[in-house]
């Protein structure tokens, strides 16, 4: 076996190390990589005790405070009497805060719910994008491994015309050389795809020493409607963050009034050289709002709601405005991948014949033959890279309306 075929087949086993492993592992494709995210998304599973947090605050709001025992004892030194007192108080709202309370922590538990799917979302795309890039790599290998194979047919036909003395010794040379120039690049794709897999590996929950096996390709290119639904889970939180707000100054107007004391007491008192007696009463302390109306918190309150609407507004607006860049992306994306897999390529496939036929007719040179099929090479590379930065472009705009 001639040395530049051995290090192709070494080139090629080291590009697909994941493919020719027969260890179990994971795998990997875009349709099931959403689901892998939020099963197993170790971030993801630590994020969803928000929801557990805000449960229980929500248990904990609308609550009376705790009564007050209140006691007191009194001994007159110089005369045999005394007095005992025992008595019960209790804080009571007069307005319905406690009930505004609740609802404020229902609605923050709903909010907790649409945090946690913004943050499944913005995951799931990273981890799109991931998948995405070694997709595009495993193409790349494909297309040096095509270009490889015809160097090697080539060298093995000038190295035969050599022989003969046919072809010149020279380009046998650079034909080999070419060859293995190839491998190469195989071999650094080879290393990019670990660093790749490697970024994938987190956002999947796989653990240290465990396979991932992405299978697949990139798919053909399908561009979106344009007419697709808005659910991101952001919206859900910053309309309830408007509710929240608005909840929030309803209770700070509620708090212009202080919390009625009311309570009960007995009492027993002893006179010197007279009977005991007993007491029982009710107390009332009543809080008179003259210098504290609560007006800065109130005005506080207010100003929260107001940029609370605002922020709902400018972040509808700028989700649109990302998913509408996304879809032009896009379009200008598959025009350049189609018109380079419709007219390019052909026109560079025919011109790459052309060229090895006049130069087997001694009509042309080696290196016009190797430019040519450097460039074939390119506009094929050129191709994939707009066939990936489509399917990028389309996990941005799903991303950012939440149809995952």
């Amino acid at each position: 076996m001639k040395w530049y075929y051995k290090i192709f087949l070494a080139g090629i086993i080291a590009c697909a190390p994941a493919r020719l492993q027969a260890e179990p592992g994971t795998i990997i494709t875009l349709r099931n990589i959403a689901d892998r995210v939020r099963t197993d998304n170790p971030d993801l599973k630590a994020a969803r005790f928000i929801i557990d947090e805000a449960v229980g605050k929500l248990h904990q709001s609308g609550r009376l405070e705790n009564p007050e025992l209140i006691s007191e004892l009194e001994n007159n030194t110089g005369l045999d009497s005394g007095r005992v007192e025992l008595g019960l108080s209790q804080k009571l709202p007069v307005t319905n805060r406690l009930k505004l309370e609740k609802n404020l922590g229902t609605t923050q538990v709903l909010a907790a719910k649409a945090e946690v799917r913004e943050f499944t979302n913005r995951l799931v795309g990273e981890a799109g994008e991931a998948l995405v890039h070694v997709l595009a790599i495993r193409e790349r290998q494909k297309l040096l491994a095509e270009q490889s194979t015809l160097s090697k047919e080539l060298a093995d036909f000038i190295s035969e015309s050599a022989k003969k003395g046919e072809a010149s010794s020279l380009d046998a040379g650079q034909a080999r050389l070419e060859a293995s120039r190839f491998v190469t690049q195989s071999r650094q794709l080879a290393a990019t795809e670990q660093r790749a897999i490697g970024e994938l590996k987190p956002l999947l929950g796989i653990g240290l020493g465990k396979a991932l096996h992405v299978s697949g390709s990139l798919p053909s290119l399908k561009l979106p409607d344009g007419a697709d639904e808005m659910t991101r889970p952001a919206m859900e939180i910053a309309r309830l963050a408007v509710i929240a707000a608005e909840q929030e100054t309803e209770i700070e107007r509620t708090k212009r009034y202080g919390d009625v004391r009311t309570g009960f007491y007995a009492a027993g008192e002893r006179f010197d050289n007279a009977d005991d007696e007993g007491i029982v009463g009710i107390r009332f302390s009543i809080p008179l709002p003259f210098w504290d109306k609560n007006e800065g918190n109130i005005e506080a309150a207010e100003a929260k709601a107001k940029r609370r609407r605002l922020e709902v507004t400018a972040l509808d607006q700028g989700i649109r405005l990302k998913a509408e860049a996304a879809r032009a992306e896009m379009l200008e994306w598959a025009k350049l991948a189609r018109e380079t897999e419709q007219t390019l390529l052909p026109q560079a496939a025919e011109q790459t014949d052309l060229a090895e036929q006049a130069w087997r007719n001694g009509q042309s040179d080696l290196l016009t033959v190797l430019r040519s099929r450097e460039q074939r090479l390119e506009l094929a590379a050129a191709r994939l890279e707009a066939l990936q930065n489509f399917q990028l472009a389309l996990v941005r705009y799903r991303t950012a309306l939440g149809n995952f």
